[in-house]
């Protein structure tokens, strides 16, 4: 029985993968189409003289920097706050956000923005993008080190009061300390989200602001070319490194 468990898993493993390891061999493939013709870099040195996707890849990484940052400290003190009050309510809020399909998370996020922007004057742009992957990057960061807090000892922060500290002093030099393992693995999490994320992008982008997402989507309708392969081999490849390094952060003890 755990033989036959462990063949399906392998599997199905192997389906899931096997595609990604296919357009990561034909990334060095010399030639142009699925026809291997020699070991070579053309289609990454290619990728790094396209000033567009130069642009783009600086967005992405502007924009999930961004966003990372104000959804990790957002995060924790959510995090924290549930922790403390233990309000159901609040927790059954951030798991919808969770499960709500991201193109129905779009198109909300665009409704209020086209909403708010009538007396403001604003317009669709990096900006909005930033607060678009900030808000639904804020549920992971929550649940990420709200799994991190049950595994703490809450009379520690009370000792600490109990010595004189006020409570966010408590959380500051004991409770955040201790975190901080949940809080790079949630920061991570939440970089890498925001950094391949296409759908909900595209509806809150402004014109004048594309992402690498939404660049290689557009290369991939015109053709297939093996820049994109190059390119989502190095994603793939990154954004895998940076989960797998969440995930030893977050079962860090």
């Amino acid at each position: 029985m755990k033989r036959a468990a462990a063949l399906a898993s392998v599997a199905l493993l192997a389906f899931l993968h096997a595609p990604l390891l296919v357009l990561a061999a034909f990334s060095f493939n010399e030639g142009r189409f699925a026809v291997w013709e020699g070991f070579s870099w053309r289609w990454y040195a290619e990728a790094a003289r396209d000033q567009r996707l130069v642009e783009a890849a600086g967005n992405s990484l502007w924009i999930a920097a961004a966003a990372t940052l104000i959804s990790t400290a957002a995060g924790t003190l959510c995090a924290w706050a549930l922790w403390k009050r233990q309000s159901r309510l609040l927790t059954l809020g951030f798991s919808l956000s969770l499960v709500t399909p991201e193109i129905v998370t779009g198109v909300s996020l665009l409704a209020f923005f086209q909403w708010l922007f009538r007396f403001g004057g604003l317009q669709l742009g990096m900006h909005t993008v930033v607060l678009a992957h900030a808000g639904f990057c804020l549920a992971f960061v929550v649940f990420v080190v709200l799994a991190r807090l049950r595994t703490m000892d809450a009379s520690l922060e009370e000792a600490a009061m109990d010595l004189g500290a006020t409570e966010w002093q408590a959380f500051r030099r004991v409770t955040l300390p201790n975190l901080a393992p949940g809080v790079v693995s949630a920061a991570l999490l939440a970089f890498a989200i925001s950094f391949d994320d296409y759908v909900i992008t595209s509806l809150v982008a402004g014109v004048d602001t594309e992402t690498l997402p939404m660049a290689l989507y557009a290369m991939a309708r015109r053709g297939g070319s093996p820049v994109v392969n190059a390119i989502s081999t190095a994603i793939v490849a990154l954004l895998g490194a940076a989960i797998l390094a969440a995930e030893g952060l977050r079962r860090k003890e």
